[in-house]
Parts: structure tokens; sequence; C-alpha cells
């Protein structure tokens, strides 16, 4: 299992993940649900799921629950998918 930094973006017009965020990148997560009871923390997992073509099981929030900041664990070998999502803009 390895853990990530993640920037949420709720409330977004589409759900997208690529890019970084500040220093060092956490990978940027764009959802388009709220940040209401939990929606975009769900959202973020299955956007993270989709992206690193896992399933969501396999995704949890380790912290960062109810901040726009997260880390993440996963449990499968992404280390170079997310990598490639971290070069995205």
């Amino acid at each position: 299992m390895s853990t990530y930094s993640v920037r949420v973006k709720p409330g977004a017009s589409r759900t997208r993940v690529g890019g970084g965020y500040g220093d060092p990148p956490a990978l940027v997560v764009a959802v388009s649900a709220p940040a209401v009871d939990g929606r975009a923390n769900d959202a973020v997992v299955l956007a993270l799921a989709d992206a690193l073509e896992v399933r969501r099981v396999q995704i949890s929030i380790v912290s960062g629950h109810t901040a726009r900041s997260k880390v993440v664990e996963v449990d499968a070998d992404v280390a170079e998918r997310w990598a490639a999502l971290l070069d995205q803009a």
C-alpha cells in the first residue's frame, strides 16, 4: 500500500484528475459533487479509481476528510500512473 497527496476542487463543472498543486506536488482532483455530507469524498474515490484503473475498494482517504488537501492510500502499484497524472496540465 502506498499513500499519496491529493488536492480536491469540489463543485467543479466537470470531474477531472490531473496536474499538480504545491511543493511537493499533490494530484489535483476536480469533482462536480459539492463538499456536503461527504459527497465530494465519495466522488474523489470514484474519480481516482477510474483514473488509476483500480477498484474503488483499493482506495481510501486516510486524512483530510473535511479539507481540500487529503492523503489517500492505494492498495495497488500505481506509482507510474500517478506520476503521469501529475504531469498533466
